[in-house]
């Protein structure tokens, strides 16, 4: 069984925190904010505090907000260094022949993933996801296997995937509560909301083929602070929305499933954004890849490695409410063994009220700390016996 050290850090911050069942209980008590959808949901980022909801657990098709765990992965794949931005990427003849929204690759064109990226998060582009998911896995069908993999990591209990992009096929569905936690998780790679955020874009600019994108989200235009996320539509799923906006420090996320009309979609999230921030505040505490503390390493080239914040960190609170003493319980597992990959979890992080967590969250490795060699450990070994012996 892995051991622990504990480390207790007093902060200034927060009278009355509620949580997300609390928020969410109390807004049930008022009118809907949202009608004419089938789900909804808004939470805030930092947190992952429900604000409100509606049938937030109905399972149905995602339509093209499946790119949200599309684009994650990529991310991921960024953040880890198993893929570069100016990297290029081939598009297969399967890639290539996807219908709906689409770029027009042509079999064996190549794109950055810098552009490939922008294809598939402003022009909602099928061939750039699936010549990403084959470029990422080897396959489409390998990529699907990670993204299924990466809901059940999430604890998403009422998702299951079989394309990368959305497209109609039987069995492939979620939830507005589930496509929240995806787009949670997506918004800790800052770098994201440069695509997303972006109205229109050039591809191809210095050729003949020059193509125009323009984002499928017009709040990224018509809404201050709306800078993601993914629209979605198919006959079936009708008009989705899964979109985010920031706005004095605090950041939310809002979800639609089936609005009759892409208006009505706007028209529903704008009702939730506004409720967001004209009812509550954040109070930021902890940045992404903030280092706080250091974890010891064993058998590694080297003996620590720095212990970072995985996502942003803040408290949510009613607006105008005070604020008072919160703990921070930082706990770093101890018996880490080399090697270890930037983003393994090496502890936890967790806000106390009154003897309640309100808030938990991985600590993860700053970078990679590879295996030592016989030698160094034989050189460290020597260290200790001559030391004893002194």
């Amino acid at each position: 069984m892995k051991r622990f050290v504990t480390l207790l850090v007093t902060s200034l911050l927060l009278t009355s925190l509620w949580g997300p069942s609390a928020f969410a209980a109390e807004e049930k008590k008022g009118t809907d904010i949202v009608s004419n959808v089938k789900s909804a949901i808004l939470i805030e980022r930092d947190t992952g505090t429900v604000l409100y909801e509606k049938n937030s657990n109905e399972e149905l098709p995602p339509a093209s907000m499946t790119k949200i765990m599309t684009m994650l992965l990529i991310m991921e794949a960024l953040d880890q260094g198993k893929l570069t931005w100016n990297e290029k990427i081939r598009a297969s003849e399967y890639a290539a022949s996807m219908g709906g929204s689409q770029i027009f690759l042509e079999p064996g064109e190549e794109m950055t993933t810098k552009e490939m990226l922008r294809g598939i998060a402003i022009g909602s582009g099928n061939d750039a996801s699936v010549a990403m998911a084959e470029k990422i896995a080897g396959s489409e069908e390998a990529f699907v296997d990670m993204m299924n993999d990466k809901a059940k990591e999430l604890g998403l209990k009422h998702t299951i995937f079989k394309n990368t992009t959305g497209l109609p096929v039987s069995g492939h569905y979620s939830t507005a509560a589930d496509m929240a936690v995806m787009a949670k998780e997506l918004l800790k790679y800052e770098d994201i909301t440069k695509f997303t955020g972006m109205y229109e874009a050039y591809l191809r600019e210095n050729t003949d083929k020059k193509f125009w994108l323009v984002n499928t989200n017009k709040l990224v235009r018509f809404y201050p602070g709306v800078d993601g996320l993914k629209t979605g539509f198919t006959a079936e799923a009708k008009y989705c929305l899964t979109a985010t906006a920031q706005k004095d420090g605090m950041r939310v996320i809002a979800v639609v499933f089936g609005a009759p009309t892409s208006k009505e979609r706007n028209a529903q999230v704008t009702k939730m954004l506004n409720y967001a921030f004209a009812q509550y505040q954040t109070h930021p505490m902890f940045k992404r890849n903030q280092t706080i503390g250091q974890a010891k390493i064993s058998k590694g080239r080297e003996k620590s490695v720095e212990a970072v914040t995985s996502e942003p960190l803040s408290l949510l609170t009613k607006k105008g409410e005070k604020t008072e003493d919160v703990k921070q319980k930082i706990v770093l597992q101890k018996n880490l063994n080399a090697p270890i990959t930037k983003g393994d979890k090496v502890g936890s992080i967790k806000l106390i009220k009154d003897g309640k967590v309100i808030l938990e969250s991985p600590i993860v490795a700053g970078k990679d700390i590879k295996e030592a060699g016989w030698w160094t450990l034989y050189k460290r070994s020597f260290g200790m016996f001559t030391k004893a012996g002194k």
